[in-house]
């Protein structure tokens, strides 16, 4: 063949590939940090407008079941990012403070992450936000398959550096100034302490910086806003490839920091601890408004599926956040800390304007991410808990994912089974709710129904038995 044939065909080999490449999705995981089932528009919410975020879910599916696996950050993220239970390695707990940054202590390196896998299928990766699965360097996010990190590895952060301009922070306190209880506000009313916990804010910020890659930033922006520019960023520089972007949001997770233009737009809510959670609510739907736009902008948004959930339920008492109508909340296998807001758009490619009610797991949403990218992990990895969504979500299928799911955080333990659950606290009895006719878990009906919860009560054995001990208390 002579050169100009070879060229030839050599380029039309390059012109049929890209197609190929093209066809695979973009991958956008969108986990806001202890929101409440009940806060956004198309969850019930009324008194804070959501409509970036309603919109969402208006242009795809909408689950009213959607379940974490732990009821707080850490522990749930793991699941998120493995695809499986992450008591099957032993990460039951959540390492908060200096714990997150000691030895050994993170998502165990033999598991493979979401990143990992879509890497490794040629897919360009990045987390943009908060890691919070280990602080050392074994477990740094680009050693756990990210091309990029810009973000913090611990629990929490201020959203803006000292001395906090912009935003009115409310801030836990055991005492006020005078020595008393109840709030305190600065002359300037830009802080307010309050004592209705009687614990101190954590140390969010001790060793823990802004980083890029591994090296420290002095970023000035409120990081809700800068947390979007980064995602922005990187959906601009890599709209002709296939990318994951995991944008892993610290809002609306305490300290709780409402920035002067959005509070501005709730000044007719009366209690400044409901209108700085609004603000802080508000400025994150908002901010998922302008990552969908930048897709938009850059034709991707057809080829792009988007998840957004949140990693827990809401703290109720610390942020004023709401589960309504379920039961408990943050830390409690009770509704309201795992049954969180879910949704999956993908224009085009599922219906819109739908509302899911099987019980699914965010385990299954990594699941669905791989499928949709056509990865399949390899036999000899560790089997995914989770399962493909596609079918249920295409409306090919109306089956439940799975047949039970449960929950283990040391003696708080949980199963589900069909509409009926049985949750049991500091091992003690197990109770027994009916899903279907009281979702607010108010009538405990263990005593009348004792078959029931043998039986599930066996069936949260049998799984208990396939997980580990926890790696640390």
């Amino acid at each position: 063949m002579t050169r100009p044939l070879r060229f030839l065909a050599l380029a039309s080999l390059v012109v049929c590939s890209a197609p190929a490449q093209s066809a695979r999705p973009n991958i956008l995981f969108i986990v806001a940090d202890d929101l409440g089932y009940g806060e956004l528009g198309c969850y019930g919410g009324r008194d804070i407008p959501t409509p970036h975020l309603d919109a969402l879910a208006a242009g795809g599916v909408r689950f009213t079941n959607g379940y974490v696996t732990a009821p707080f950050c850490a522990a749930s993220r793991a699941a998120l990012m493995t695809g499986r239970y992450q008591t099957r390695f032993g990460f039951e707990y959540n390492p908060i403070g200096a714990k997150n940054a000691a030895p050994g202590i993170g998502l165990p390196v033999a598991e493979k992450t979401l990143a990992n896998r879509l890497s490794d299928a040629g897919y360009a990766t990045a987390l943009v936000g908060k890691w919070h699965l280990g602080g050392t360097a074994e477990f740094h996010p680009q050693r756990r398959g990210f091309d990029e990190f810009f973000g913090f590895l611990h629990e929490g952060h201020t959203y803006v550096p000292h001395p906090w301009d912009g935003v009115v922070s409310w801030l836990r306190r055991r005492t006020l100034p005078d020595g008393g209880k109840g709030r305190w506000t600065s002359p300037d009313g830009r802080i307010i302490w309050t004592t209705h916990l009687n614990n101190h804010e954590p140390d969010y910020d001790a060793d823990n910086p802004i980083l890029r890659s591994s090296q420290p930033v002095d970023e000035r922006a409120n990081l809700t806003d800068a947390f979007t520019r980064e995602a922005c960023d990187f959906i601009a520089r890599h709209r002709a490839q296939p990318f994951f972007l995991y944008l892993a949001y610290n809002a609306v997770h305490s300290p709780m920091q409402g920035a002067d233009a959005w509070l501005a737009k709730f000044a007719h809510i009366p209690d400044i601890h409901r209108r700085i959670f609004a603000a802080m609510l508000a400025h994150l739907d908002d901010s998922v408004g302008r990552v969908v736009a930048q897709l938009r902008a850059h034709g991707l948004e057809e080829n792009t599926l988007i998840v957004f959930l949140s990693d827990n339920g809401g703290p109720t008492a610390e942020l004023t956040s709401s589960n309504v109508p379920l039961r408990g909340a943050k830390g409690q296998l009770y509704e309201g800390g795992i049954r969180v807001p879910m949704t999956v758009t993908w224009k085009g490619r599922i219906p819109a304007n739908r509302t899911l009610a099987q019980p699914v797991m965010a385990f299954d949403l990594t699941a669905t991410a791989l499928a949709a990218a056509r990865v399949t992990p390899p036999a000899t990895s560790a089997s995914l808990d989770g399962t493909t969504l596609l079918p249920l979500l295409r409306g090919e299928s109306a089956a439940a994912p799975h047949p039970e799911l449960h929950w283990r955080v040391g003696r708080k333990n949980a199963s589900r089974a069909g509409d009926w659950k049985i949750i049991r606290d500091a091992g003690g009895a197990w109770e027994l709710y009916d899903l279907a006719h009281d979702i607010s878990e108010t009538k405990n009906l263990a005593a009348s129904e004792s078959a029931r919860v043998a039986d599930l009560a066996g069936r949260w054995e049998q799984w208990n038995a396939r997980q580990i001990e926890p790696r640390w208390r």
